[in-house]
């Protein structure tokens, strides 16, 4: 299995988003248990309810356990080139934009936070400042050059 890279800060965000739902799980139990209880489960919309709630809090801890086993924790020492953990300002000849590279599973461009799996993350990786790093996009080819890394 391919280890999956998280940065530190996201590495000990899926911990704690681990033990939070491991710590939910019983009360749902519980409250599958109260469902069960009331007779007939043929009809019991609260009974479907909580087995569902409580397969999805198993199926989410099985997928974060798995992610947990495979983690690999990254932390860019180098701020000379383009990697996980630090921050890229580019331009584009029109603009400029900050980006930060983060983790595997962390990306969330709404954010500015790009992974090395995304096309510009990709394009970005191991660059240095000065250096082009060229994306094709829907509507052609666009380059940004790297101003600063931090």
């Amino acid at each position: 299995m391919k280890n999956i890279r998280f940065t530190k800060k996201g590495f000990e965000a899926l911990k704690k988003r681990y033990e939070a739902l491991k710590n939910s799980r019983p009360a749902a139990v519980l409250d599958l248990k109260r469902a069960r209880d009331m007779g007939d489960l043929s009809e019991n919309g609260y009974y479907k309810a909580a087995r569902a709630r409580l397969s999805e809090i198993d199926r989410n801890l099985r997928k974060f356990l798995i992610e947990l086993k495979s983690a690999d924790v990254i932390e860019s020492k180098n701020n000379h080139q383009v990697g996980i953990g630090l921050t890229v300002k580019l331009s584009d000849g029109k603009g400029e934009k900050v980006f930060q590279i983060v983790g595997d599973l962390e990306a969330d461009p709404s954010q500015k936070k790009i992974s090395l799996l995304s096309p510009l993350g990709h394009a970005l990786e191991r660059k240095k400042v000065g250096d082009t790093a060229k994306i094709t996009t829907p509507k052609g080819v666009i380059s940004y050059k790297i101003i600063k890394i931090s």
